[in-house]
């Protein structure tokens, strides 16, 4: 059988044009950006400088506010400690389907003083920004709250929650990881401080993030978590990764090109067609919102079975049981039971990630296979 890659929420697959424009960093402009007082440096530094424009582009932001970091859990990280330990209030808010990598530092900080409040969401997944606002307090210095779903797909009212936060003083940071790409982003529109990308789920290198903060006024204040050059303002020393960077940079030019050439509108398109054949199957149900989820993600419980007796009956068909970061994990994920899913059912889910690649006679045979395989497994 022809190996079929469906877990786009995972990483995606290098693009050729971006992995061309990395490969002379590695060898003939292998300049430290730092090393400006020659050729090689200032190459390597114009090419830095090119990358950060063209992130900085894909979210309308500015050049000079994007900081490049090892990828989107550092970028999180460096949010979230970096307000936290330069801000005199102790209060801190996210939602219970938040990402570990937003979860973990947060609850690091609990360790250290600071007090957080997680919010449920809905059923769908969707947290109703009412909720966040009952949940601020005066000493509230931060909201972190994703903008889609890694797990369900759930696409939060990032905008209006920034909106009714900064009202009561708070700074707000998201995580687009998953909506870069797939979704048109405007820090401006949104109102956000701070967010959070990674190259390496549009399509770019991994190892490589960057965080947007803030430069306006107030302008956001963090706190480095990591010392020694000065690199990225101070925020973030280390020697820059250049090629990278320059593959971070050339996959946001595509994913922008993506986003104006109806990319999105197709992988949802196939998200439905896959849908309306599994949802003729008994005991399928569906994870997250009926209709706005993020553009090819689909999660779906089958009852009865286990999503690893399924994926081992799917091979060589590359699904997930969730998110990659979790997988290690022996509970179930605490994305489907913050959304009422019983233990058992949130075993039984699967997570599809259709991708740039996906067509629509695979998303048919990915339909038969699950149907083989469950008749297999409940038999």
């Amino acid at each position: 059988m022809t190996p079929l890659y469906l877990d786009h929420h995972a990483t995606t697959p290098c693009d050729p044009g971006v992995v061309a424009a990395m490969l002379p960093y590695f060898t003939e402009h292998f300049g430290n950006a730092g090393s400006r007082q020659h050729a090689w440096g200032m190459r390597a530094a114009a090419a830095v400088d090119m990358a950060r424009e063209q992130v900085a582009h894909l979210i309308g932001a500015a050049p000079e506010e994007i900081l490049f970091t090892s990828g989107a859990t550092e970028a999180d990280n460096l949010a979230i400690l970096g307000v936290a330990r330069s801000d005199p209030r102790r209060h801190l808010v996210t939602i219970t389907t938040e990402h570990h990598a937003v979860l973990d530092p947060m609850r690091r900080l609990v360790q250290e003083g600071w007090s957080l409040t997680e919010v449920e969401v809905g059923p769908d997944g969707v947290v109703d920004p009412d909720a966040v606002v009952a949940a601020l307090r005066p000493d509230t210095a931060l909201v972190s709250v994703m903008l889609g779903n890694n797990e369900i797909g759930a696409v939060h009212p990032v905008a209006e929650i920034t909106r009714l936060a900064h009202a009561r003083g708070a700074l707000v940071h998201t995580d687009a990881v998953q909506a870069a790409g797939r979704l048109p982003l405007d820090v401006r529109a949104l109102g956000v401080d701070l967010m959070s990308l990674t190259a390496h789920k549009m399509y770019g290198p991994k190892g490589i993030g960057a965080l947007w903060a803030r430069r306006g006024r107030p302008r956001v204040a963090l706190e480095p978590l990591v010392y020694g050059g000065g690199q990225e303002r101070g925020l973030r020393s280390g020697t820059l990764p250049v090629p990278l960077i320059v593959g971070f940079g050339a996959a946001a030019v595509r994913a922008e090109a993506g986003l104006t050439s109806g990319e999105p509108a197709r992988l949802a398109a196939l998200v439905d067609r896959l849908w309306a054949r599994l949802q003729r199957l008994d005991g399928v149900v569906l994870n997250g919102p009926e209709a706005g989820r993020l553009p090819g993600n689909l999660s779906v419980a089958f009852a009865g079975v286990t999503a690893a007796a399924l994926m081992m009956e799917l091979r060589p068909i590359a699904v997930s049981a969730g998110s990659a970061c979790s997988t290690g994990r022996a509970a179930p994920s605490h994305v489907l039971l913050a959304i009422g899913r019983d233990p058992e059912l949130a075993r039984g889910t699967l997570r599809f990630g259709m991708g740039r690649s996906t067509t629509e006679d695979e998303v048919d045979h990915v339909a038969d296979r699950v149907e083989e395989a469950l008749r297999r497994l409940r038999a």
